[in-house]
C-alpha cells in the first residue's frame, strides 16, 4: 500500500503548498455552469457519462461539461485535491488511500456509475469452452501491480484457486497503456483490455475474447465520482443535477438499442466505427456494467477492500461512510423513477 499512498500523499504535500482556487464559482453568461470532470481514462465503459452531454442531459440541468482525461487515478485525485477538477471521475480506492493516509480533506465519494470490472481477458486463439483453469502455465498481462485492474484480476485468480508464480505468471512489467501493443507484439499468452479495444482485435483476427473479469469478480464500485466537501457543500444544486443527467443517461442506455445509442457517441471516439461501438455497448449491457441507482451498497464496498486486502495493498479497512455520501444518488434516483 505505501507504494500506492506515495503518489498520493506527495500530491497532498505539494497542494497544500500552495493556495487552490475553486475551479466552478459562477454560472457563464448563458447561465449554464461549467463542471470541470477529470476521468481515470476514455472508454465505452463510461458511455453514460457521454451520453448524459450527447443527449443534452447536462444542457437540462444547465450545465456544461469540461472533460479532461487524468490518465491514472492518481493524477485524477491530485487534480481534484488541488481544485483544478470540481469532480474526479475513477475509482474509489483513490480516495481510499488518502483517508487511510489521515488526510483531514478526503474527497467525498457522492455517485457511482460502473458496478464491475470492464476489462476482458483476450486469448491469442478462440476458447470457446474457457475455463479459468485453462490458465495454468501460462503468462498473462493483467495491468499494473496495485493497480485496482490488475488486484481485480488477481482476486479473480484467488476464487479459482490460481496463483502467481506458482500455477502461472502475471507480467506487471508493461505500462497499462502500453499493454495491448506489447499483447500484439508477441509478449504473454493472455491480455486483459476494455472495449472498445477488445473489440477491435476480434474484429482484427489478433485475438479472442474469453471472458469478463467483472462477472468473475461480482459487483464492486469501480469508477465513481468524488468531489472535495467544500466543493459539494457550495454546489448541491450542481451535483444533484450532475447525477440526475448521467443517471439519465444509464436509463436510456439500458433501455435502448446498442445500434441506436452507438451514433451519438462517434464524437467521444474519433477512429472508431459505429459498428465497434455498438458491439462494445452491448458487451457492456450484457455484464451489466452499470449502476441504475447510482448509490455504492455496503457489500460492494466492502469487496473491493477484499480485493485490496488480498493484493496485500490495504494497511487497514475503513467504513463506508467516512467516504461515501449516497444521499445525492438517491434523491434524483427518486425523481425520475419514482415520479
Amino acid at each position: 500500500m505505501k507504494k500506492i499512498l506515495k503518489p498520493i500523499c506527495a500530491a497532498i504535500a505539494a497542494i497544500t503548498a500552495v493556495l487552490a482556487f475553486p475551479a466552478c464559482k459562477t454560472r457563464d453568461k448563458d447561465g449554464m455552469k461549467t463542471v470541470h470532470v477529470n476521468e481515470v481514462t476514455h472508454s465505452v465503459f463510461y458511455a453514460p457519462l457521454y451520453l448524459a452531454e450527447a443527449l443534452g442531459y447536462f444542457e437540462e440541468e444547465k450545465i456544461k461539461i469540461d472533460l479532461t482525461n487524468g490518465g491514472g487515478a492518481d493524477n485524477v485525485m491530485s487534480s481534484v485535491l488541488s481544485g483544478d477538477a470540481d469532480v474526479g471521475f475513477c475509482g474509489p480506492e483513490a480516495a481510499l488511500y488518502v483517508l487511510i493516509g489521515g488526510s483531514t480533506d478526503v474527497p467525498t465519494v457522492f455517485g457511482q456509475l460502473t458496478k464491475r470490472d470492464g476489462s476482458f481477458l483476450v486469448s491469442r486463439k478462440p476458447e470457446p469452452n474457457f475455463t479459468w483453469s485453462d490458465l495454468k502455465g501460462k503468462e498473462i498481462l493483467a495491468g499494473r501491480k496495485g493497480g485496482v485492474p490488475a488486484m481485480t484480476f488477481e482476486y479473480v485468480l484467488k476464487q479459482n484457486n490460481l496463483f502467481d508464480g506458482t500455477d502461472l505468471t502475471l507480467n506487471y512489467d508493461v505500462a497499462f497503456n502500453l499493454m495491448t501493443s506489447a499483447f500484439e507484439a508477441g509478449t504473454a499468452d493472455y491480455c486483459t483490455m476494455f472495449d472498445p479495444v477488445a473489440y477491435e482485435y476480434e474484429a482484427a483476427g489478433k485475438g479472442y475474447v474469453v471472458a469478463s473479469v467483472g462477472e468473475a469478480s461480482g459487483e464492486v464500485p469501480y469508477t465513481c465520482f468524488m468531489s472535495k466537501k467544500s466543493w459539494l457543500n457550495k454546489n448541491t444544486a450542481t451535483a444533484e443535477g450532475f447525477l440526475r443527467a448521467v443517471t439519465k443517461a444509464v436509463k436510456y442506455v439500458n433501455e435502448t438499442n446498442a445500434a441506436t445509442v452507438a451514433p451519438y457517441l462517434v464524437k467521444y471516439f474519433e477512429g472508431v466505427s459505429e459498428t465497434a461501438l455498438a458491439a462494445s455497448v452491448q458487451r457492456y449491457k450484457d455484464v451489466d456494467a452499470w449502476r441504475t441507482e447510482l448509490s455504492m451498497t455496503e457489500d460492494s464496498f466492502n469487496r473491493l477492500q477484499d480485493i485490496i486486502e488480498n493484493a496485500g495493498e490495504l494497511e487497514k479497512r475503513m467504513s463506508m461512510d467516512k467516504l461515501v455520501d449516497n444521499s445525492y444518488a438517491q434523491k434524483v434516483y427518486g425523481e425520475i423513477y419514482n415520479a
